[in-house]
Formats: C-alpha cells, sequence, structure tokens
C-alpha cells in the first residue's frame, strides 16, 4: 500500500505553500481579526484565479475534476498559515457535500457558480455540545424549515448553507425568506461565526438521507484532520524557532531538556496523526470499508496533536505567548474551534471503539 501522494500533489503542494507564504501570512490573519470583516476578499479573489475552489468540480460544471488527494494537500496549507478565507467552509465542506449528495438540479446551480468563485457556501453542522445527526436544533417539514443553528462559520460571506436535519442534509439559500443570519463571537476570531434562525425557510433536501450524512461527517473529518495537521506542524515550528533564539539565565532556551522533551512530543503527536491522516485520506479516495474507523482515527489524532501543539507553542513562548501582540493565539484558537467542529472527542471515541468492534466480530465469525 503506497501512502505517499502523487508527484502532481506534491507539485500543488510546492506551489500553495509558496504562494500562502507571500500572500496568506499571519500578518493577513490579524488585520482581518481586527478589522471585524468577514475574509480577505482580495486573498480569496486570487484563490479563485488559482483554481483551487473548482479543483474537486466535475468538469461538466466548470471544475478540474480532481481527486480527494489534491484537496487534502490544500486543506494542509490553508491550515498552515490560518488562511483568512471560507475555504474550509466552501470548498472542503459545502462543495463536497454538494459533489457527494446534491442532486443533479442542486449541482447544475451551485457547483459552476462554486468553481469560478460567483458563490460561498458554508455547513451547519453544530448541535450545541450535541453530536451533528444525532438530533436536530431545526425541523423540516413540508419543504420548510424552523429552528437554529449555532455557531456557523463564514455564514455571512455564503450565498447557501447545507445544514444538518434529523433526516439528512438540506439546502437553504441565505437571501431566502425566513433566514437570518446574526454575528455571534466565537472563540476564533479570523473564522467568524454566526448565528442562522429559520422561521419557516424554504429548503431543499440533498440525496442519501441519514447514510448520505455519516458518510459526508467521515470524509468530513478526514480532510478536517489534514487541516489541523497542517495547523499543528506550524505551531511547532513557531515553538522551535523561538525556541532557539529565545535566550534565558545565559543560553538559548531550545538547548534545556525539559524544552527539547515539549518540542519533541509535539514532534511525535504531528506523526502520528500524519499516518491516520494519509490512512483516512486513501479512504476516503477508494470509499475503502475501513473509512468509519480511518475517519475517526484521522480526527482524534489530529486534533490531539494541534490542540497540544497551540498550547505548547503558549507555553514556551512565555509571557509573551499569553498576549493580544503574539500570534500564538491564532493556532490555539483555531484548534479549539477544530476540535468541536464536528462533535467532541467523545463521540469520535465512540465511533473508533465502534468500529473496531464491529471489526473483531467479524473477523471472528
Amino acid at each position: 500500500m503506497n501512502f505517499q501522494f502523487s508527484e502532481e500533489a506534491e507539485a500543488l503542494r510546492d506551489q500553495a505553500r509558496r504562494f500562502l507564504e507571500d500572500k496568506s501570512g499571519r500578518e493577513k490573519a490579524r488585520a482581518v481579526m481586527e478589522s471585524g470583516v468577514s475574509h480577505d476578499a482580495a486573498l480569496w479573489a486570487e484563490i479563485v484565479a488559482l483554481g483551487w475552489t473548482a479543483l474537486r468540480i466535475p468538469e461538466e460544471h466548470g471544475g478540474l475534476g480532481l481527486s480527494v488527494l489534491e484537496l487534502c494537500v490544500l486543506a494542509e496549507e490553508i491550515g498552515r498559515v490560518v488562511s483568512p478565507v471560507p475555504f474550509t467552509s466552501s470548498v472542503l465542506l459545502a462543495t463536497e457535500a454538494l459533489i457527494a449528495t446534491g442532486t443533479d438540479a442542486q449541482k447544475a446551480k451551485w457547483l459552476p457558480k462554486l468553481a469560478d468563485g460567483s458563490a460561498i457556501g458554508t455547513v451547519a453542522l453544530a448541535e450545541g455540545t450535541g453530536t451533528p445527526g444525532a438530533k436536530s436544533a431545526i425541523s423540516v417539514a413540508g419543504g420548510k424549515a424552523n429552528g437554529t443553528k449555532v455557531p456557523v462559520q463564514d455564514a455571512a460571506s455564503a450565498d447557501f448553507i447545507i445544514f444538518s436535519g434529523a433526516d439528512g442534509l438540506y439546502l437553504v439559500e441565505t437571501g431566502a425568506a425566513g433566514v437570518s443570519v446574526d454575528a455571534v463571537e466565537t472563540i476564533d476570531l479570523v473564522r467568524r461565526s454566526s448565528r442562522v434562525s429559520l422561521k419557516d425557510a424554504p429548503v431543499e433536501a440533498l440525496e442519501g438521507g441519514r447514510a448520505a450524512l455519516e458518510k459526508f461527517l467521515q470524509s468530513s473529518a478526514v480532510l478536517l484532520a489534514f487541516e489541523g495537521l497542517g495547523g499543528a506542524d506550524a505551531a511547532m515550528d513557531m515553538a522551535l524557532a523561538y525556541a532557539r533564539e529565545r535566550v534565558a539565565f545565559g543560553r538559548k532556551i531550545a538547548g534545556y531538556q525539559a524544552v527539547k522533551h515539549r518540542l519533541a512530543d509535539m514532534y511525535i503527536k504531528n506523526q502520528l496523526a500524519r499516518s491516520h491522516a494519509y490512512y483516512g485520506a486513501w479512504a476516503v479516495l477508494t470509499d475503502a470499508p475501513e473509512l468509519v474507523q480511518a475517519a475517526a482515527g484521522a480526527r482524534l489524532a489530529a486534533m490531539d496533536a494541534f490542540q497540544f501543539a497551540a498550547e505548547e507553542n503558549v507555553q514556551l513562548h512565555g509571557g509573551i505567548g499569553f498576549t493580544w501582540e503574539s500570534d500564538c493565539q491564532f493556532y490555539y484558537r483555531r484548534a479549539r474551534l477544530l476540535t468541536l467542529a464536528l462533535g467532541a472527542k467523545a463521540h469520535w471515541s465512540d465511533v473508533l471503539v465502534r468500529s473496531l468492534e464491529q471489526r473483531n466480530t467479524m473477523m471472528a465469525a
């Protein structure tokens, strides 16, 4: 089994890293955070021009028709720079949901617009402290929806929202009657969130019902694992760079054993997360029977690595790491957001345990 990305995917990674380092450094994230705008519109336009929004969209709908592996590469690089654009919401989640479960009419209407950047989508999966798909804060009957989803990332800039209901996924246009989008403050001040309220709002069901929702959550877990992996590596690199420069008690702190151990722990967690993420990407690409456990493993390992690296990055920066002026906060805030994006850790731990139990039962039969 080959877990290496193709030469084309690695070339895309190199292009994306050079572009994002040049155009989307952490100063862009700070500018969006302090200005209060929904995202960096100029940067988003350049990303659209590069064809990243069209990457996975089939050619008949104006896209490039590439595989999920190329999308994983971009997710990792976007996560590395906490880029202030709606890439996660629109490309990793909303576009993938439409490709996988949209009706022919929904695909024909939205995929060309997503490809050329004339539309932005997002998803609303949050159920408070609950698990997406286990219950729903929105009721749907007769093509009308009532209820509230909060928080919904990038809803302020979205043209449509795909939300989870008790029976699957549904699509609602943000400009439709009965739809209100109100800003709410969450821990992440770069990816802005909103409260989406629906009152007799017209909605359309996506195909596949509850089974499609579950599979979408699994593929989303893998894609967000790659975003988290990029963030974890960046937080580790940031901590290492600071440790090599910071002098305490007459020597650079990178020379202290306790600091070395922290950096080593970050590296180990990140490499474990990378292995799980690659396994998850293979499972999504091949629609393997192991997708459930691979997705859960990738989700748990990546979020654990990202949260640990983000917290240790703050700690190793000492007092400066806790200040508003420090960039450590971007990775800490994003790690906290991604950790809760698709349901709590306990949910994914249960998914992993149940899938392993089922596998062992089948093997013993």
